[in-house]
Formats: C-alpha cells, sequence, structure tokens
C-alpha cells in the first residue's frame, strides 16, 4: 500500500505512505488521488471526475497530483524495500540494557506479565557485582556510540534501591574514561517512593516511569496489594509531586497505564490523569491470553477505536484552549522521525536492546526473561546465541507477510516480537488486535496534526 487514505473528524487524509507526506484535501482532491491509486490510466481518470465535476477543476487538480509526484511527495516509489537484505545484515551494537534490578514486587498486578516479579523464576536481587558486569559489557559491546541508555526494571526497582544508586554511581565513573554517557531511567510502581528516591532521580535519571492505571477503582482493580487493598491513595499524592519537580526542572517523566476489558472506557482514564496535572502520559492496552477475564477480546475493537477517537477530539479542544497534554500513543514526528533503520526494524530487541536479569543472564528484552529458548547469553561470557540474534535482525516489515502492505509500517515498525511470540509462536508474524489499534493510533495521531496545523 503506497497510499492511505481515511476520513476523520470531519477531516479528509491521504497519507503517502513510502515518503511520509500528509495531505489534507478538499473533495476533489480525494476523489482523484483515489481513483489514480485504484487506475494509473491518467485519461480515463480525467474523463471520469470531469462527467461529475468542473473540466477546468479537474485539470488543475491532476495537475498540482503531477507536481507533488514529480516531488516525491505523493505516489512516491518504495525506495526501502530494494536495500531490506542490507539492512537485515546492519551491523549493530549494544546500546540499551533493562537490568531487572529486582525480581520481586510489593504489589500484586492482576495482568503483570512478570507473575509478581517472578518472571517464570523465582524471587531475587540483582546484586551490585552483577550490575556492574552488566554496565562493563555494555561499554565493551556498545563500539563508538557515546549515549548508552539503562533502565531500571522489575518487579519493583525500588526494592533494592541501594544497588540502584551504586551501580549509577558506578556507571559514572565510567563515562569520561570510555567516552559514554549514561541516560538512566526508573520505572516505579510508587510504593516506595519517598523525598530521597526523588532528589536521588532529579539528580541522575534521565527519565522516570511511573506506573498509575488511571481512575482509582480501575487502578485499585487490577494494582492492589497481595492483601487486596488498592494502591492508589498512597501512591498518588507523590506521584504528582514527583511529576511537578521534574516538570519545573525541565526533567522527563511520564505516567504509564494499562487499559483492560474491564475499563474500556479508556479515554475517560487518560483525561482523568491529565485532569490530576499529569501532561506527559501513556496509557496502553493489555496484552494478554485471551482466557484472561480482563483481556482484550475481539468484540471490543469498536469500543476501543471510538474510545481513540474520542480522545483526539478531546485532546484538540484542550489544547486550543491552552490545556494540551502529550499521549504517547498519539505522538508522531511528521517531519525527521526515526531513522531509516528503526523504521523498517522497530525497538531492536535482541540486537540494541536486551534485558539481564537478577543473575546475569541476557534475553532480547523484558518480555522474552524466563523463556529458556530466548537465553542469549550472560553478563561473563556475553551474547553466545549468536543464530538468535541473526534471527531478530531478520525480523523487518518486510519480513511480515501482514505487514508489507500496512500502512502504518514506518510507524509501528513491525510492531512487537513478544507479542507475536506470544500470540503466534513466531517473532516474524504479528499480533492482530494489536495491529488493528496501532494502526487507529496512527490515523488519530496524524489527524490532531493536520487538526492543529491550523
Amino acid at each position: 500500500m503506497q497510499i492511505h487514505q481515511y476520513e476523520n473528524n470531519g477531516l479528509k487524509i491521504i497519507l503517502d505512505v513510502p515518503s511520509g507526506s500528509v495531505h489534507v484535501a478538499d473533495d476533489l482532491f480525494y476523489e482523484a488521488v483515489g481513483l489514480l491509486n485504484d487506475n494509473d490510466d491518467r485519461a480515463a481518470v480525467r474523463e471520469q471526475l470531469a462527467a461529475a465535476h468542473d473540466a477546468a477543476e479537474v485539470d488543475e487538480m491532476l495537475a498540482e497530483i503531477d507536481e507533488l509526484r514529480a516531488s516525491g511527495t505523493l505516489f512516491s516509489p518504495d525506495e526501502y524495500q530494494p536495500h531490506i537484505e542490507a539492512f537485515s545484515h546492519h551491523k549493530t551494537v549494544v546500546k540499551a540494557l533493562c537490568l531487572h534490578i529486582a525480581h520481586d514486587c510489593n504489589l500484586a498486578c492482576r495482568y503483570c506479565f512478570a507473575e509478581e516479579g517472578e518472571y517464570h523464576g523465582r524471587r531475587a536481587l540483582m546484586s551490585y557485582e552483577t550490575g556492574r558486569k552488566a554496565l562493563d559489557f555494555l561499554v565493551r559491546e556498545s563500539g563508538s556510540r557515546v549515549n548508552l541508555e539503562v533502565d531500571f526494571f522489575g518487579g519493583e526497582p525500588l526494592m533494592n534501591w541501594q544497588v540502584v544508586k551504586d551501580l549509577v554511581a558506578y556507571g559514572r565513573s565510567l563515562e569520561k574514561e570510555h567516552n559514554k554517557n549514561f541516560r538512566f531511567t526508573l520505572t516505579t510502581n510508587g510504593v516506595l517512593l519517598n523525598d530521597e528516591v526523588m532528589a536521588f532521580c532529579n539528580r541522575e535519571m534521565d527519565n522516570v516511569v511511573l506506573s498509575i492505571d488511571g481512575r482509582r477503582e480501575v487502578h485499585d482493580r487490577m494494582r492492589p496489594f497481595r492483601s487486596g487493598q488498592g494502591s492508589y491513595d498512597l501512591i498518588l499524592p507523590k506521584f504528582l509531586e514527583f511529576a511537578r519537580q521534574r516538570r519545573e526542572l525541565g526533567l522527563k517523566y511520564y505516567v504509564r497505564g494499562t487499559f483492560t476489558h474491564f475499563n474500556l472506557d479508556f479515554a475517560n482514564d487518560v483525561l482523568h490523569l491529565a485532569d490530576l496535572g499529569f501532561d506527559q502520559i501513556s496509557v496502553e492496552p493489555v496484552v494478554a491470553p485471551k482466557e484472561e477475564p480482563y483481556a482484550i477480546k475481539p468484540e471490543d475493537i469498536p469500543v476501543i477505536l471510538e474510545q481513540y477517537d474520542i480522545l483526539a477530539r478531546e485532546m484538540i479542544r484542550r489544547e486550543k484552549a491552552n490545556k494540551g497534554f502529550n499521549f504517547f500513543h498519539f505522538m508522531i514526528d511528521l517531519t525527521g522521525g526515526p531513522c531509516v533503520y528503526k523504521r523498517l526494524t522497530g525497538c531492536g530487541s535482541g540486537t540494541e536492546y536486551l534485558a539481564v536479569t537478577p543473575w546475569g543472564d541476557l534475553y532480547p528484552c523484558h518480555q522474552f526473561v524466563g523463556q529458556e529458548g530466548f537465553l542469549l547469553g550472560n553478563v561473563d561470557d556475553g551474547v553466545v546465541r549468536q543464530d538468535t540474534v541473526q534471527t531478530f535482525k531478520g525480523c523487518n516489515v518486510y519480513a511480515k507477510e501482514e505487514c508489507r502492505q500496512c500502512f502504518a509500517r514506518f510507524y509501528c515498525s513491525g510492531g512487537c516480537a513478544a507479542n507475536s511470540y506470544n500470540f503466534t509462536g513466531r517473532i516474524d508474524d504479528t499480533y492482530e488486535i494489536g495491529c488493528i489499534l496501532q494502526k487507529k493510533r496512527v490515523e488519530c495521531a496524524i489527524m490532531l496534526k493536520a487538526a492543529l496545523a491550523d
């Protein structure tokens, strides 16, 4: 698919897929592009249009389309596909680690893929020695790349807070000698968050991710303590204060939630978080086995798609009232965007991005941890399963049948390999529900840009 046309919020939008160019069209332009997309006989298309429209206007419109075609912003060729083999063998270096600093958690979130921090294994905390080896591995395998990313993840990282602090200090000690810059990130449920943690993160963490699902009843249903008691009232004041500090200091943060079958009206949760004062928000659909009662079901999809439309329209209204906020699924860069390699291959799991268990095993990403078939190596020996790495390198938008003709392929880059594996048994396939939702989010994101460009 080279051209994608759709209508949203009263706008007729045309996306030239290979170039990423977006055109907001009037009725005649929209109709003309649609006909030309289906029929390359320009004379026949002109005749068909002239039968229903003023001939002079049709000729003017076709001339404009010809100019756009010549400029490479409409009906542009796919210049990437002929070179995909070269991209598949693109030399990569490790640039990011997800450090599972704690395979333990003080909450019992019902949808947790990490099994309350156990990851199909045992509860454990990462030692300083193992973490140090992981950072040494990252420096060693990062080649000449300067900026390196380390996410302290869990379970709940604050259950191993001293080791987090010690590893940050160790990382800083490596920077000058090796010409590296560590960007640290912390993901937390907020239970153990306090003034000391906030102050340290404000000094050292490039980003913090704060886990909250939205309205109190929604959050407490899915993110309780093991006793069954909800966690919303405990974490909310701390998250509000932390977000305020990060915002005033010009530092990055975002609140990250999950919606399930139980709160299909999730736009209300996003807006609830915005009304509380959070201006960087991500609320993701749960990915769960279909037998789970909270899993997204095929019959839920129309409701979810409508929720994205509701949310997009409300975001336009708030932005025009100077009360805007960022919703991460609607953030698209239409001018530059990610590099070509990222557009074709995605997040880099299994190649540029690896997860490290508390005992030092290496996996393609946090969602593969505990699945022994994806064990790549360890921090002592490095990556020893190069065959698995090559398999991940081969995952791109042209290797997946469903992606090749999808208009959203250069925005989602083929989707999540872990979701594909969990639902199809293959990392080079696609998760159908995820694809449908992703395409809708892309359409809404483009519409938002168009609507706010006026």
